[in-house]
């Protein structure tokens, strides 16, 4: 995950139409059409097609709005040749960017790492950890330079789950759990106990799949079609 990409933006609402500046007639056509798809966009061909405009005024046009700070181009993961425009108050769906795990139109394997040890290295400190004290403990420790986001550290502590590498626990409110209110679901460390090291989901899923380097949008080896990714995504978190 990059740092811009996670870096808090304060946008309009997007119910809200933004002051606009003196448009022309081709401009206010396209910028209207642009906006009407909201958080999902419009490829170029698309627009032409709806528009009936040329190429080349198409060209002309998009670049005149971008400099106008009213539009932007976004990463389609599943097509990156395809060029997509959105208003600026809006921000990609998930189906067009990926979800809070891409950065650029990839899979940020190395954030999803970072994050994964951090978790994993409190987990252990505090012996017996709640999600909460997780997350308030990554987030006092400012090993990442901008805030991530809790349900990013549901999404690994559940993929650690899965792969063995911690386990969830019910609190007793006593002994060990003494800390933790009766009832209320923890996390403890199975380091050092019998059990597969590294699941077949690790990595979320993909930071330790041999065939990553591969992986891409529309190839044959593709999140699309991958059954370890696919069952991820289909958890309840």
């Amino acid at each position: 995950m990059s740092a811009s990409s996670m870096l808090p933006q304060k946008r309009p609402h997007p119910d809200s139409k933004p002051k606009l500046p003196a448009l022309s007639e081709t401009e206010r056509i396209l910028y209207e059409l642009i906006r009407s798809k909201q958080n999902i966009g419009i490829w170029t061909a698309d627009m032409k097609r709806e528009t009936g405009l040329q190429t080349t005024v198409v060209t002309k046009t998009l670049k005149s709005l971008q400099n106008k700070n009213l539009i932007k181009d976004v990463v389609n993961i599943h097509n990156k040749a395809r060029k997509i425009y959105m208003a600026m108050e809006f921000e990609p769906s998930k189906e067009i960017s990926g979800g809070s795990w891409y950065s650029d139109g990839s899979l940020d394997i190395e954030f999803i790492r970072i994050l994964r040890e951090q978790c994993l290295k409190h987990i252990e400190r505090l012996q017996i950890a709640t999600m909460e004290a997780i997350y308030k403990s990554i987030q006092e420790s400012r090993v990442f330079k901008v805030e991530c986001t809790m349900q990013q550290i549901v999404e690994i502590v559940n993929a650690m789950v899965l792969d063995k590498e911690i386990e969830e626990l019910k609190s007793t409110g006593i002994g060990d759990f003494s800390k933790v209110p009766s009832g209320k679901i923890c996390y403890k460390s199975l380091k050092g106990r019998e059990g597969p090291k590294i699941g077949a989901l690790s990595s979320i899923p993909c930071g330790v799949c041999p065939r990553i380097g591969e992986c891409t949008p529309d190839g044959i080896i593709s999140p699309k079609t991958c059954v370890y990714y696919n069952k991820w995504l289909s958890l309840e978190f």
